[in-house]
């Protein structure tokens, strides 16, 4: 193996800064990325005896950045990073991805990963340079929104460079804030960018360095080119180049599968159709080393929106004009918000208020569907934590200031919002997809988009090892398909590579294990087989599991927002669909059966004693 992964801990409490590798046992294990965050973030969590003592918002919350394995090659779409940490807005295993341009940075100005311990005494923040990481003040750059806080930064430290920040919602410490990295790239998930405020963290600068080195510089170039030229071919991949995610607006709102006004209705107006943004959308951008290009620059002054921020800040607040959604996308961009949570939540509010739950002398103002100006306000409100901003500006949390009936209309699973735009009463491997997805409502973590296409038996059969019920609506054989998408996707962010080029999200082609097996060979030397390779995210995704079992996390909380099995879908196609809970009941049991987990969920004796092996390595090092 010729490849080294370094790492720097940094204690901002005391300011030492220790630099070393990871053990080369560890890394086959874990790869990068993801898979390595967990295996760090569990073994930081468990020094504090109980994981639940750890405040998510102390200095004692481990927050971890981490590069995927391939991020910074040459490899097709290989940018991605995730960001780890005890989320402050589930209070369980909190995980963000994201892709942009600073995971490469990171990595080529000498770190794959970071891990920030303690509180900086004054806002700060870090500067990587050609090897060397240095705490810096951040005077001039507290207060500024995610923007102006890189352009600042670039001012600072010249051209190349390239920073990961927060904005005013993060270091006012709302629950859902992410970490922001160009216009739109957004570590969202989980309230990550709420823990980088608490460690009074402003950003995360790369700058200098060198290329990558790779273990078989022409074998991996021609891997390149000949993935490349798949993907080009791809007529997934080419739609998305040249209307990005909204592409799937229309065809989801004809079926009827829209949340919309919190998911009292499923489907809402065509204003929001891709061909309505296209008007908006004057180039498509892309991330570090991508093909897709999937990425909207508007003309209203900032990137996107996605198809998730289109129907959250459109759809399920009941906003319909095209320019005043790109107007809120770009605003949580700028503040640093995490759009879907911010969606969700204020459409939470919204129907509370609708059904007189919460009233004025709560909100201060009424809160109506379709209120741009009121929603607007309401967003600067949340970054700001002003007002009933302040309250939901803790999210999930802001449960306790209302009536205990509120948490019957919370579209949210493990106390983390729903991400996924689509409602998934229809689609039942949707539905077990977000009720076990590891850091809670969640759609990039298992989502088995393959159910909406009508293919072939054998072309199923082959993408998810045997035959499988075809009928998105039935319950049986979705523990298969759900834990096929678990395994491969966690793969995909252990190596840092995006899910628009992975086998299974949008397409039953792509890059597969093999792909995967042949571009890690040819970077790093080390050799893996496709089993051995799903093996990888099989372990993170136990790792994952174990954390949350440490969490107090039980069967239990796998499940759905009361409204998915209790109320039918209105309208449309997907008329009368709803989630039985007994049926629902039998596809967790099939899911744990695939996982190799007991009936009630637990990880085996066997993988226990493996990964607490791993935390040894990692014990013996640090």
């Amino acid at each position: 193996m010729t490849h080294t992964s370094p790492i720097a801990i940094i204690n901002l409490s005391t300011g030492e800064i220790k630099t070393t590798s990871t053990p080369d046992e560890l890394l086959r294990a874990y790869l990068g990325g993801r898979g390595l965050n967990m295996a760090y973030l569990r073994h930081y969590l468990r020094q504090h005896g109980d994981p639940r003592s750890v405040d998510a918002l102390s200095p004692e919350n481990p927050l971890i950045v981490g590069a995927g394995l391939m991020t910074g090659t040459i490899s097709p779409n290989a940018a991605r990073f995730n960001v780890s940490a005890r989320s402050p807005e589930s209070g369980i295993l909190g995980d963000a991805n994201c892709g942009g341009f600073f995971a490469a940075a990171m990595r080529k100005a000498g770190f794959d990963r970071l891990i920030i311990l303690g509180r900086a005494e004054k806002p700060s923040y870090l500067l990587i340079e050609d090897g060397q990481i240095s705490v810096h003040a951040a005077d001039g750059l507290w207060g500024l929104n995610a923007i102006e806080a890189q352009n600042q930064l670039k001012a600072r430290h010249g051209s190349g460079t390239v920073s990961a920040v927060i904005g005013p919602s993060g270091e006012n410490q709302v629950r859902m804030a992410a970490i922001m990295t160009g216009q739109k790239n957004a570590a969202g998930r989980g309230g990550m960018g709420a823990v980088m405020g608490s460690k009074n963290l402003k950003a995360i600068v790369a700058r200098g360095g060198t290329v990558i080195e790779v273990a078989q510089k022409e074998t991996l170039r021609a891997l390149r080119l000949k993935q490349q030229e798949e993907l080009k071919s791809s007529k997934v991949v080419q739609v998305l180049g040249k209307v990005g995610t909204p592409l799937l607006y229309e065809v989801s709102n004809r079926l009827g599968a829209i949340r919309t006004r919190n998911s009292q209705d499923n489907f809402f107006e065509e204003t929001l159709n891709g061909e309505e943004v296209e008007k908006f959308s004057d180039k498509m951008l892309a991330c570090t080393s991508c093909v897709v290009h999937c990425r909207h620059r508007n003309t209203l002054g900032g990137e996107g929106p996605e198809y998730s921020t289109l129907v959250l800040l459109g759809a399920n607040i009941g906003i319909a004009p095209t320019d005043q959604v790109i107007q809120l996308n770009n605003l949580v961009n700028d503040l640093g918000l995490d759009a879907s949570s911010t969606g969700t939540i204020i459409g939470w509010a919204m129907e509370l208020y609708q059904r007189g739950l919460i009233d004025d002398s709560l909100t201060g103002k009424p809160l109506v569907w379709g209120d741009y100006e009121t929603v607007y306000a309401l967003i600067e409100d949340i970054a700001h934590r002003r007002g009933f901003g302040n309250i939901l500006a803790e999210s999930t949390q802001a449960a306790r200031y209302f009536p205990q009936a509120a948490l019957d209309y919370l579209i949210a699973v493990k106390n983390l919002p729903q991400s996924d735009p689509h409602d998934v009463r229809y689609f039942k491997g949707f539905a077990l997809g977000i009720a076990v997805a590891s850091r809670g409502a969640d759609h990039l973590r298992n989502r088995p988009t393959l159910e909406v296409f009508k293919l072939p038996d054998e072309a199923r059969a082959n993408v998810y090892g045997r035959a499988n019920d075809p009928d998105p609506t039935g319950y049986k054989d979705k523990g298969l398909i759900v834990a096929y998408g678990d395994d491969i996707y966690a793969v995909a962010d252990c190596l840092g590579v995006c899910r628009f080029v992975t086998r299974g999200f949008n397409s039953p082609h792509l890059l597969g294990y093999q792909d995967f097996c042949d571009s890690v060979a040819a970077a790093t030397g080390l050799e893996y087989t496709p089993a051995s390779l799903r093996d990888v995210g099989r372990r993170t995704l136990d790792t994952e599991r174990l954390i949350n079992a440490g969490f107090g996390l039980t069967r239990a909380d796998d499940t759905l927002p009361k409204r998915y099995f209790d109320d039918p879908m209105p309208a449309r196609k997907t008329k009368g669909h709803h989630v039985d809970r007994e049926q629902f009941q039998l596809m967790l049991d099939e899911y744990y059966a695939e996982r190799g987990w007991d009936a009630d969920g637990r990880v085996s004796a066997e993988r226990i004693a493996e990964i607490d092996g791993l935390n040894d390595v990692i014990a013996g090092c640090s």
